[in-house]
């Protein structure tokens, strides 16, 4: 059985921030996400057609750092595709067909308790880095800075040198710089859906290192030129880079997934 676990937000579906980032207007694309009755939220209409023929060809898993009520948003996962598994809250939580796994959580929580400061330390910790930006908190779980000013490569190393001496690390995504507790991860996440099912093949996708937690378990390791994992260069050389940037890159890797599993048959 194959499987294909997805980043979501920059690597599937952009929003209007992402796509200003990489100079491209919602024009010709269609709408995945909705919000206060707007969408928010696109990709290319190629870009959904390819998924959905994914989607009906292997097991098809969200692999995102939103919390499921955010994950909620995106409708055309509700009307559109058939996905009986959703890793959300970067891999803190695994629902299955909209229930959460209790056994999963069970698994988190223990190693949360054992192997990394308290959320509280670490977000107190944080507060001496005196970053110019609003704080906000996921289920509990981790947090995250909305920046208001550009990070220098000094700042930066300063910030994952701290969250590395409480068992957390960084991730820097557009305006977002995440601060998350090594326990919970993407990967972790993946390899217990990939035993449940007894996959024995994965496509995975992913922009942010973040996605580096997963995408390393991958068989095949699709990543968006545009990411924040691309630039690492020391640890993407196993990885399948796109050669285009923003909506252009998701339609790319669906299409890529599409050609590899026709060359297998």
């Amino acid at each position: 059985m194959r499987m294909f676990a997805s980043d979501l937000d920059r690597t599937l579906i952009y929003s209007n921030k992402a796509l200003a980032d990489f100079g491209q207007s919602g024009e010709d694309l269609i709408g995945v996400e909705r919000k206060d009755g707007r969408e928010i939220a696109f990709m290319t209409q190629e870009a959904r057609s390819l998924l959905k023929e994914i989607s009906a060809q292997m097991l098809f898993v969200p692999v995102t750092t939103r919390t499921y009520e955010q994950y909620k948003r995106i409708f055309i996962f509700q009307d559109v595709l058939n996905i009986p598994y959703t890793v959300t809250s970067n891999g803190a939580n695994i629902h299955y067909y909209g229930k959460p796994l209790e056994e999963w959580s069970v698994i988190v929580r223990k190693r949360l308790k054992a192997e990394c400061a308290l959320l509280e330390e670490m977000m107190d910790s944080s507060q001496s880095l005196e970053l110019n930006g609003k704080i906000k908190m996921a289920e509990n779980l981790f947090f995250y800075y909305i920046l208001e000013e550009k990070l220098t490569a000094e700042a930066k190393k300063a910030m994952a040198d701290l969250a590395e001496s409480f068992g957390w690390r960084i991730s820097h995504q557009g305006r977002k710089l995440y601060f998350m507790p090594n326990p919970i991860c993407k990967g972790e996440a993946v390899k217990f859906i990939q035993e449940r099912e007894d996959i024995n093949m994965i496509f995975g996708a992913g922009d942010s290192m973040l996605d580096h937690d997963f995408l390393k378990y991958c068989d095949y390791a699709y990543v968006p030129s545009h990411g924040e994992l691309a630039a690492e260069k020391s640890i993407t050389s196993p990885y399948l880079i796109t050669a285009n940037i923003g909506t252009a890159a998701g339609e790319e890797i669906l299409n890529n997934i599409l050609n590899s599993m026709k060359e297998r048959v």
